[in-house]
């Protein structure tokens, strides 16, 4: 490839692939994703590789799974020393990890970062960023954020959405006068919690209380093994309205700052000189299967597809089929494979990683469907597969297994792993389940080995420093805190 084309990527927190006007939900407000969509293809089976945001976007960046890596569960520790409440100090845990932002700033890319990091020490520039402007904790309120300014944790006092994007739009302004191609993280922290009234533009939170009739979410009773986090919203009509309220609040005010940058790129000339992807680190449940949250909000935790599907939209519009959906079984896997395909960027670690590139789909070149090609999942003592036809849950110790026949139950809500005749479906696919993680873990960060209980994960396998936490610590200390 002479020319490289200028990248942004677009990631979002806790964006189920159903919340999008595009994706066919008529109730959410995403004009500008929606455009986004328009000006190129949308795919409707993308998968992250586990249902909590650390460990999946790490995948992401790396293109290892977490068990490769060793970013096991959300971490609660290491990201900065404003808020460290584990005393640990600034941890970088993919330190001698390469993820693809490296490759990227070594082919001549300047990389710059706009929004949450999570993957530990938010206060210093990693991975081939040299614009950082971080957010510096996994999660927490909207307004009064605590960002990343010269190396140092400060308050601002703005929305945090709004600040993600005026960062973003600052380091865009720099490369005008540049010759060299840029990479942009825009990294959201909507629509993640909390949705109360008080996080959120008032107009457009109240505009949904008052006026969405909210059937785009299913009403299911609680989950048995739900969490104690979020179930007074099963309880409470009016309490499941202010939260879907500010669900979709945090996602349309999102979605507004997406245009802002689609709008920066028009002024500029630049929209069809730059590849803009977008997606989320993990699907969301707000009400679906009867769930407030994603993976670790049940215990045993849940791989349900409303977990584990993300949004994934791609937009290069010389390149790039317009308007199109696609059914392919894709996964975060495939990004880094896929996006140095595409640049023409050698990919040093292809040997080591599960990811296939779908470039040659971008370009509309002859594609396989990849009917045969499966996905893989995991959460500590929890692993996933799945094809088009069946999903195979596989638990270590607590809870129990489940199957499901996705072709006639892709609401999953039938589990057939305690039938007999579907032992053989079983064994053939515990087996692929073994040679994947066989092919593509680290003995030393093997995530079946660990005490992963969604509780969050402090330190590092490598290190001998790792341990993990379960919800009733990570719940009671929070409420130490307020």
């Amino acid at each position: 490839m002479t020319h490289r084309p200028n990248v942004i990527v677009i990631l979002t927190d806790d964006q189920g692939y159903w919340a999008l006007g595009c994706a066919g939900n008529e109730e959410i407000r995403t004009p500008n994703l929606d455009r986004l969509a328009a000006s190129g293809t949308r795919f409707e089976n993308f998968f992250c590789v586990s249902p909590v945001c650390s460990p999946a976007r790490a995948s992401l960046l790396t293109g290892c799974i977490p068990s490769r890596h060793g970013v096991h569960d959300w971490l609660r520790a290491g990201n900065t020393t404003y808020a460290d409440h584990e005393n640990r100090g600034l941890i970088e845990y993919l330190e001698d990890q390469p993820g693809y932002t490296d490759f990227l700033s070594q082919n001549g890319y300047t990389c710059g970062l706009s929004g949450k990091w999570h993957l530990g020490d938010s206060h210093h520039p990693q991975k081939g960023f040299s614009y950082w402007a971080a957010y510096a904790l996994g999660g927490g309120h909207y307004y009064k954020p605590i960002m990343i300014k010269d190396e140092k944790a400060i308050e601002e006092s703005l929305y945090v959405t709004d600040i993600i994007t005026d960062s973003a739009l600052r380091f865009l302004d720099r490369q005008k006068e540049s010759d060299e191609p840029f990479y942009l993280s825009v990294h959201y922290t909507a629509p993640h919690s909390p949705w109360e009234r008080a996080q959120h533009p008032r107009d457009l939170w109240d505009g949904y209380f008052e006026n969405c009739p909210f059937d785009s979410v299913p009403r299911d009773p609680m989950h048995p093994w739900h969490i104690q986090t979020f179930r007074d919203v099963f309880e409470s009509e009016t309490r499941r309205r202010e939260f879907l309220a500010g669900y979709y609040a945090a996602t349309t005010a999102m979605d507004t700052g997406v245009g802002r940058i689609l709008d920066w790129l028009d002024a500029q000339g630049l929209r069809e000189d730059t590849l803009v992807f977008f997606t989320s680190d993990n699907g969301m449940n707000m009400g679906h299967h009867g769930i407030i949250g994603k993976g670790n909000s049940t215990y045993p935790m849940n791989m349900y597809d409303t977990s584990v599907k993300v949004p994934a939209i791609v937009s290069y519009p010389d390149t790039i089929a317009r308007g199109e959906s696609r059914h392919e079984l894709l996964s975060h896997y495939d990004f880094m494979p896929t996006l140095l395909d595409f640049l023409d960027i050698e990919n040093p670690k292809a040997e080591i990683l599960p990811g296939q590139s779908f470039a040659p789909l971008l370009r509309s070149e002859n594609f396989s469907q990849r009917e045969n090609v499966v996905v893989f999942d995991e959460y500590g003592p929890v692993r996933m597969i799945r094809n088009r036809e069946w999903k195979y849950v596989q638990r270590k110790s607590e809870g129990f297994d489940e199957l499901y026949h996705l072709a006639e139950d892709p609401g999953e809500r039938t589990n057939l792993a305690g039938e007999p005749s579907r032992k053989p479906v079983i064994d053939e696919m515990r087996n692929a389940l073994s040679d994947f993680f066989r092919a593509y873990s680290d003995p030393r960060n093997d995530g079946w080995t660990l005490n992963v209980r969604g509780g969050g994960q402090v330190g590092e396998a490598e290190k001998g420093n790792l341990s993990f936490r379960d919800h009733a610590e990570h719940e009671n200390r929070s409420k130490r805190r307020e």
